[in-house]
């Protein structure tokens, strides 16, 4: 939940950065912010001392999933590309999160 968070919110705060343009530095960038705080938080609080995967290689499994799950969001950003340009053209549409509360436990919008 974190790193989909913090993957959506910098992929909305790069989208107002950009000005909507390079959507490949977008996708990739907030992927590589997302993954990393999924990888710093889910690992250690799932395996940390435990018969599953020693604590020495945790390290490793925890760099090889973050690099696995980037490299794969680098090799769809072609794909990503043309659904994002699919959409926007079905839509009509362009939006930009610049009033967007991104508050989590905000019960209000």
């Amino acid at each position: 939940m974190c790193g989909e968070f913090v993957n959506s919110y910098v992929l909305a705060k790069m989208k107002i950065l950009t000005a909507g343009r390079w959507l490949w530095t977008r996708t990739i960038g907030s992927t590589i912010f997302g993954e990393a705080v999924d990888s710093l938080l889910y690992y250690p609080l799932a395996f940390c001392h435990s018969d599953i995967i020693p604590n020495d290689k945790l390290p490793v499994i925890m760099l090889a999933q973050f690099t696995i799950k980037v490299g794969v969001e680098v090799v769809f950003t072609p794909v990503t590309y043309k659904i994002v340009s699919w959409l926007k053209r079905a839509e009509q549409e362009d939006y930009y999160d610049r009033e967007t509360n991104f508050n989590p436990f905000a019960l209000k919008s």
